[in-house]
């Protein structure tokens, strides 16, 4: 697709809530794989013309394919000429707007609706995610993982909040912990810094709504072999924080659902998104 910043891609009206590859593919071998590592932005004009660099020069280490898409919800401060400005020099880093439409994980659904790309990958705008562990959740996922998490409460890892935030936090994790599968149960279930195969989220229904994409993915998509990665959440940038009421009512009606689900209250048919 054009990186070329003044060839937006603007989407409106009703939400997709059932992610589809864009095609199919054969299963790649390491060379042919390809990396789509998705920015989610809202008013964060201020953070990305110190991020994107970063992640640039980070994955330019890595021996693979990538692009960057700036998913961003027509925040009209400025976004659009940070990215345009370096998607000039690389085209590789390209933008997406979304008119209309709010919620974190419906921005990253959309990023990776509009690449090819065998790898997906999240990651924050506001500088609290460490670029420099891209290259050991790309190893992971290369190395035989179906999802690589970057993680605050794996060992060697550290969350920076305060500590009313923290039991917030730690509160959901633990409301979280009976959907996970025995085995395979993680220590930061609702990380916003992780990659996953492509394969292991065709044709699977997530809610759009809300923050929590990763919990979603371990409970609804196909996937046997995790592992994370830790790292020390960094401060925010520029900007101020979006979680708010709001974010916590967002979790609320997802754990709702999802336990529902667990518990054969609601048809298989619509969980799975066919």
């Amino acid at each position: 697709m054009d990186g070329n910043w003044s060839k937006v891609n603007r989407t409106s009206g009703a939400t997709v809530t059932s992610y589809r590859a864009a095609q199919r593919w054969a299963k790649p071998g390491i060379s042919d794989q390809k990396l789509a590592l998705v920015i989610p932005a809202l008013r964060e004009a201020g953070n990305l013309h110190t991020l994107l660099p970063r992640v640039r020069k980070v994955l330019d280490s890595v021996a693979m394919a990538w692009e960057v898409i700036v998913v961003d919800d027509d925040s009209r401060d400025g976004t659009a000429q940070v990215v345009g400005a370096i998607s000039r020099q690389d085209p590789r880093v390209r933008l997406l707007v979304r008119q209309r439409e709010r919620g974190l994980s419906g921005a990253i659904l959309h990023g990776w609706r509009h690449s090819d790309a065998t790898i997906l990958g999240v990651m924050d705008a506001d500088g609290q995610h460490p670029a420099e562990t891209l290259p050991m959740l790309v190893a992971a996922i290369v190395n035989g993982c179906d999802l690589a998490i970057g993680s605050r409460y794996a060992p060697g890892g550290r969350g920076g909040w305060n500590p009313l935030r923290r039991l917030f936090s730690v509160t959901g994790i633990l409301a979280a912990r009976p959907l996970q599968a025995e085995g395979q149960r993680v220590q930061d279930p609702l990380s916003g810094f992780f990659m996953v195969r492509r394969e292991c989220v065709e044709h699977v229904c997530f809610q759009t709504a809300g923050f929590k994409l990763l919990l979603e993915i371990l409970v609804r998509g196909r996937v046997a072999a995790v592992e994370e990665i830790p790292f020390v959440f960094g401060r925010r940038g520029d900007g101020h924080s979006k979680v708010n009421a709001r974010v916590a009512w967002d979790y609320a009606m997802l754990l709702a659902k999802l336990y529902e689900e667990k518990y054969g209250l609601v048809c298989a048919q619509e969980a799975s998104g066919d």
